[in-house]
């Protein structure tokens, strides 16, 4: 295969892995990283590197959006990612010591808990009670509705929430991937964050997080740009368009046939890895 067929093909993956990524709320490294792999036969680590250049590009143009609106929780994200940033970097650093096969396994387990996810209720958490640590942190907050009015809300165990998120920042180091499902635990189970908040919020934290990661994988080598400009663009503009249609579609069948492929993909990962094939 020439170059230019390489770099076209990837290009014409990495959309429509942005496109789903958007649709389902998955984000694209999750399908990014399937398809350089078990498509392309290429290292782990190498796209674990491309798919956090995608992270940053996807999160810097979606995440200004979701700001813009009003509905990203700038404070707790800023908080938040001083646990996440610590763990992507401690997470890249092990990272160096795992081998492909071991990744394997680990990236296919976060798919599974992704894929399951997925299918649970998301709640508003109407008529939370806030924790003293969160008022004096300032974290509570309030978004737009539909009406023009502003739902204020309020959040609670925000020691658990913190950790929870450390442990999504070294999976995002190791995996290359937001570690959204982590996040959306962290804000949203544990928090008591409402489920809208808390994914633009996770959004707005992810490009932070995998820069933070990002700069030990160019120190070791890892992030080709032969390979990660064509990922990062197909990305980028899959998601601008799957944010335009998302709109007008009504996704719900999307997601749960997506998850079947996800929980396939991840079966697939698990078994190349235990059996050293990677």
């Amino acid at each position: 295969m020439t170059i230019l067929a390489f770099t076209l093909i990837l290009l014409a993956a990495s959309y429509c892995a942005g496109l789903l990524g958007s649709l389902t709320g998955l984000g694209g490294g999750v399908v990014v990283i399937p398809v350089l792999t078990l498509c392309f036969g290429v290292d782990f680590h190498y796209a674990v590197g491309a798919a956090l250049v995608a992270s940053i590009a996807t999160s810097s143009g979606s995440g200004s959006a979701y700001v813009k609106e009003g509905v990203t929780n700038i404070r707790l994200g800023m908080f938040l990612e001083i646990a996440t940033t610590i763990g992507a970097v401690c997470g890249a650093a092990v990272a160096i010591y795992l081998n492909s096969n071991t990744i394997a396994i680990i990236y296919g387990g976060v798919l599974v808990l992704t894929a399951i996810m997925q299918q649970r209720r998301k709640s508003d958490h109407d008529g939370v009670v806030g924790s003293e640590m969160a008022r004096r942190l300032k974290l509570f907050g309030s978004w737009p509705q539909k009406d023009g009015t502003m739902k204020h809300y309020q959040l609670r165990h925000v020691g658990g929430g913190f950790s929870v998120m450390y442990v999504a920042g070294i999976l995002s180091g190791i995996l290359g991937i937001g570690s959204g499902v982590l996040k959306v635990i962290a804000m949203d189970g544990i928090m008591k964050v409402p489920f809208k908040v808390s994914t633009t919020t996770s959004n707005f934290m992810m490009g932070v997080t995998a820069c933070a990661s990002a700069v030990i994988y160019v120190q070791r080598g890892n992030i080709v740009p032969g390979m990660a400009c064509p990922v990062m663009i197909g990305v980028l503009f899959g998601a601008l368009t799957g944010a335009k249609l998302l709109k007008r579609l009504d996704v719900s069948l999307l997601r749960r046939i997506f998850c079947i492929v996800i929980l396939m993909v991840a079966a697939n990962m698990i078994y190349q890895g235990a059996t050293g094939k990677f």
